[in-house]
């Protein structure tokens, strides 16, 4: 088995074997995966990551196809991490979005990897910003995170990307859901998708009206239509995307969407291996045993039984 220094060494590269086995790692918690990003970490922060976001049926992985062709076609390499529901047989990803990408599956300068969610309900399992760190160290320009589309719960997508995009479509059964508060707060571009269906303009008013109610100033969210299918708008949105990438370089808050992102992962991470120690650690526990009994008899309720967990490890939910 390749170590991590030799791992990191074509990972930095650029070799597409080395990128897919580390995300392998990573993904399933292997110490060599977290010694490999430990070893790329310093030469990361180069990739422009654009979070897709949207409900089922968007075409967010047709639009994706589409931005990746022009991307190639201005010589720019990409990262593809397409975020699948996870099987509840194998907790792995289904792959239904990597069907709509075939036409780049032979392209060395795009690589495609679906991760499962593994049943978050923001759409990302906590290995996807250590996926797109991997892309970025392995020298690929552009990242697209395209999320499972859960629909409005879907909001991590903020935590992971420098820009978020939107992707909706009219006439889906969805448009009311969409513009709930939630996932109307995060996007930085709205795409309407599937733009020749009859309700687009009533759907882009109504857009228009909930951003009226945001603050004043800042970032003016651009509304661009878009049919994937056909490329028709896609230049447009891609030259939207860029102009947003160039205003948080020249207003210095891409740093400032990095430090947020990064400080939510090391949460997000250190929340996860607690979680797992506990589990580990209470597996065959008595007074653990002891606990749940009492909480199944309705003696006890779950939130005294969780803080009586949590004293006895030395730890306290009390905020005095």
């Amino acid at each position: 088995m390749p170590t991590a220094a030799s791992l990191s060494d074509r990972l930095l590269n650029g070799d597409r074997r080395a990128l897919a086995r580390a995300i392998s790692l990573v993904e399933n918690d292997d110490p060599e995966g977290w010694a490999l990003v430990r070893e790329v970490y310093p030469h990361t922060g180069k990739a422009n990551v654009i979070g897709i976001t949207g409900a089922p049926g968007a075409g967010k992985s047709t639009l994706v196809g589409a931005m990746t062709k022009l991307r190639r076609e201005a010589g720019r390499t990409i990262g593809v991490l397409s975020i699948d529901p996870s099987s509840p047989f194998t907790h792995g990803a289904i792959l239904g979005d990597r069907i709509r990408l075939t036409d780049h599956f032979l392209d060395p300068g795009v690589f495609i990897r679906s991760m499962a969610n593994r049943g978050a309900l923001g759409g990302l399992s906590e290995a996807t910003l250590q996926a797109a760190l991997l892309m970025d160290a392995a020298g690929r320009d552009d990242v697209f995170l395209e999320t499972v589309g859960v629909g409005q719960a879907e909001v991590d997508i903020i935590d992971h990307a420098d820009t978020v995009l939107l992707v909706l479509n009219p006439g889906g059964g969805d448009s009311i859901q969409a513009l709930k508060a939630g996932i109307m707060e995060i996007p930085d571009v709205i795409c309407i998708n599937k733009a020749d269906h009859p309700l687009t303009d009533s759907m882009v008013r109504e857009i228009r009206g909930v951003l009226s109610l945001a603050p004043s100033g800042g970032w003016p969210v651009p509304i661009v239509r878009t049919e994937a299918q056909r490329g028709e708008g896609v230049q447009e949105l891609l030259d939207k995307l860029d102009e947003h990438r160039a205003y948080i370089e020249q207003e210095g808050t891409l740093k400032d969407r990095r430090r947020r992102n990064l400080r939510n992962e090391i949460l997000a991470l250190g929340v996860a291996r607690m979680r797992r120690a506990l589990e580990q650690r209470f597996a065959d526990d008595a007074e653990f045993d002891r606990l749940v009994d009492e909480v199944v008899e309705r003696r006890l309720d779950p939130a005294s039984a969780a803080t009586e967990l949590l004293a006895r490890e030395g730890l306290t939910d009390d905020p005095a």
